[in-house]
């Protein structure tokens, strides 16, 4: 563990994210001899996929399932290296020549790279709907970190709701773990199925067809399933009392609930790399913004890559061979007569990230989630932050708004603690509906550091003189 004093002025390689791809990615840096610093922001290693894997309550295996456990081989991998763990390590700001500002324990310092691998990894899905800011209603990521954590599981009605792996994994860890659940809504549209289906002998050649088939199943047969729903809402006086939902055009349907969890997918965390100026594209399948990378997963913006979920949605272990081809674009790059062929290593990467990134598009479609619940109306919050309402939004763009960085100059959409994060998406695709035109020509908000809350007091702590500056940065 380090402190904020125990952090270098410079290092070979800055990683970013200790999940799945920052943990391989550190290791093979370390293992060629590069000085290497693993910036996490959690107090142990693991990412949110692996949270707490090394600390966790939940000590029955069957529970959380052994894709989970296999995330200590890569933890123990990590210690193993020459790698620095710095964790608690806050990353608010990166610049274009690849200095860092990192807050650990309530004091910042600039450190600088050579190179920087950013691992941060994926962010749920907005999922926007009336009563989503009622205390007992949060997101099933939230609710499975409170589990793997703290082995905390909800008590009472519970009822899970919406789209995508994850909510079903979830379910089965819960149903595991003793948990009744009342019901699970899926708002999974029933036209995907006519969209994934050309795509579904690819999938039938992944490795996650067959547990993906097994889960589901097992969730099917202990669960309440409710397939179909087309509206959804939360209420309560003060707190979640009830869950409505409605299934195509019948009638509505009240459900009594104490905890309402909501998914439907997950996206890039993209703040960091967009304050970079690093190019992102919108990808139409997986409805977000993308970072623009080559084959290693380089960018644009000389010495910074980009590994794992926030290069684009494929799951744990292609965040991990992501993880590793960033890694040998570093090493080729700091060590080109290293004295070793990395032909064959990389050969090998490519090979099973081929393999675990069969049929991704099959899932994409499948999960594609339904419109009105990414596209909300009328008072439903947005921008929980600064509470901002879709009606206000699509009302600003009558008023010639065009894009997110005016919306904050009107309404402070985004300004908030998270800076976009829960509405980002959300905003985009409001404008572009109301306009008419697709989310690339919207664009996303203009993303500064720092990307993270400092304390002035943290900031006043830097070097204040351009001499002093140069001094950090020169080591």
């Amino acid at each position: 563990m380090s402190g904020v004093a125990d952090v270098r002025d410079s290092y070979d390689v800055a990683i970013v994210g200790a999940g799945p791809a920052g943990l391989v990615a550190a290791t093979v840096c370390a293992g060629a001899g590069l000085s290497t610093v693993l910036f996490d922001e959690q107090p142990a290693p693991g990412g949110q996929i692996y949270r707490a894997i090394t600390g966790t309550p939940v000590q029955r295996p069957s529970i959380l399932g052994n894709d989970y456990w296999y995330g200590a081989r890569l933890v123990r991998a990590f210690r193993a290296s020459a790698a620095q763990y710095v964790p608690g390590a806050t990353v608010w700001s990166l610049s274009r020549e690849r200095e860092i500002g990192v807050s650990i324990d309530g004091a910042a310092r600039l450190t600088q790279a050579k190179r920087v691998i950013i691992a941060t990894g994926a962010l749920e899905r907005p999922f926007p709907i009336p009563g989503w800011t009622l205390p007992g209603v949060m997101t099933a990521g939230a609710a499975q970190i409170l589990l793997k954590s703290g082995g905390l599981v909800p008590q009472g009605r519970t009822v899970l709701a919406g789209c995508g792996p994850l909510l079903w994994l979830l379910a089965w860890q819960y149903l595991n773990a003793g948990v009744t659940i009342d019901a699970i809504l899926d708002t999974t549209p029933r036209e995907n199925r006519r969209t994934a289906w050309p795509h579904a002998a690819s999938f039938l050649l992944s490795p996650y067809f067959r547990k993906g088939l097994r889960l589901m199943l097992s969730v099917r047969r202990r669960g309440k399933v409710i397939p179909g729903v087309t509206d959804l809402r939360a209420e309560g006086d003060g707190k979640l009392q009830q869950v409505v939902y409605r299934i195509g055009d019948g009638a509505e349907t009240r459900l009594p609930a104490d905890t309402l969890l909501l998914h439907q997918g997950v996206v890039p965390n993209v703040n960091l790399a967009m304050s970079v100026g690093i190019e992102h594209r919108w990808d139409e399948e997986q409805l977000c913004w993308v970072p623009v990378v080559d084959g290693y997963g380089g960018t644009a913006v000389e010495g910074i890559a980009i590994a794992g979920d926030g290069a684009g949605i494929a799951g744990a272990w292609a965040a991990e061979e992501r993880g590793r081809l960033a890694a040998l674009g570093a090493v080729r790059a700091l060590k080109p007569d290293g004295g070793r062929d990395l032909s064959r290593d990389e050969a090998q990467v490519r090979l099973a990230l081929a393999r675990v990134e069969r049929g991704r598009l099959f899932l994409d479609r499948l999960y594609r989630p339904a419109g009105r619940f990414r596209q909300p109306e009328g008072d439903t919050l947005v921008c929980r932050c600064e509470e901002v309402t879709a009606k206000q939004i699509v009302d600003t763009v009558a008023l010639g708004c065009t894009g997110p960085n005016q919306m904050k100059s009107f309404l402070r959409c985004g300004m908030g603690p998270c800076q976009g994060r829960l509405c980002g998406l959300t905003v985009t695709e409001l404008i572009a509906r109301t306009r008419g035109v697709p989310p690339s020509e919207v664009g996303y908000y203009r993303l500064r550091p720092p990307v993270k809350p400092i304390t002035l007091a943290e900031l006043a702590g830097l070097p204040k003189d351009e001499a002093a500056i140069k001094a950090v940065v020169r080591g």
